[in-house]
């Protein structure tokens, strides 16, 4: 499974083998079962997760009571509360395996030793919080310039693999409308 996250990071910087090996050594290979949970509120958030397989969601509980799913993680993809670990402080957020996953995580004082050790990992942590960042600016425009229904369908289109996997409540969740309204929007496409 550790090859899986050398592939990814030979996609974005070019690292030596013998220094690959090395750089795995820093990372923890865990499982977690459908609907167990990473993270929760009020904890430090004291690890970087890395899905080697399955499906993870970031989410937060709003005054109502209401979970507000904000992220999902499939293979290749990191998650984490970013303020909270790099600040090592307490986290608002739950990260929660939707299916089961496996994958590797890292906890801050090992990140802050591989980054120092292995300086090329900098510009690999860089591309992936470009395209962290990149996404969540799309995801904000989408939201403010389209119907929900033009949200759901583009989001659709550009991440189909989420669309199969993720149940409809929690698609919902993260798409910030209800689980009777996106029926009614999957209707409309089949009717």
């Amino acid at each position: 499974m550790s090859k899986q996250l050398k592939e990814h990071i030979g996609k974005f910087t070019n690292i030596k083998e013998n220094d690959l090996v090395q750089i795995l050594k820093y990372f923890k290979n865990v499982s977690y079962g459908k609907k167990e949970n990473l993270m929760v509120e009020g904890q430090i958030c004291k690890y970087h997760f890395f899905v080697l397989k399955g499906c993870l969601r970031k989410f937060y509980i709003n005054d109502h009571g209401v979970e507000q799913t904000t992220e999902f993680a499939i293979e290749n993809w990191w998650i984490t509360d970013h303020m909270a670990f790099e600040r090592q402080r307490k986290t608002d957020f739950y990260i929660q395996a939707v299916e089961k996953t496996d994958l590797l995580m890292i906890d801050f004082k090992s990140q802050e030793n591989l980054l120092n050790e292995y300086p090329q990992m900098e510009r690999y942590f860089r591309f992936i919080y470009q395209r962290g960042f990149a996404a969540l600016q799309m995801h904000l425009k989408h939201f403010s310039n389209f119907s929900k229904e033009e949200i759901y369908h583009m989001f659709a289109k550009v991440q189909p693999e989420f669309v199969k996997r993720v149940p409809q409540y929690l698609l919902a969740s993260f798409l910030g409308f209800t689980p009777e309204y996106l029926s009614e929007i999957r209707a409309k496409k089949r009717s």
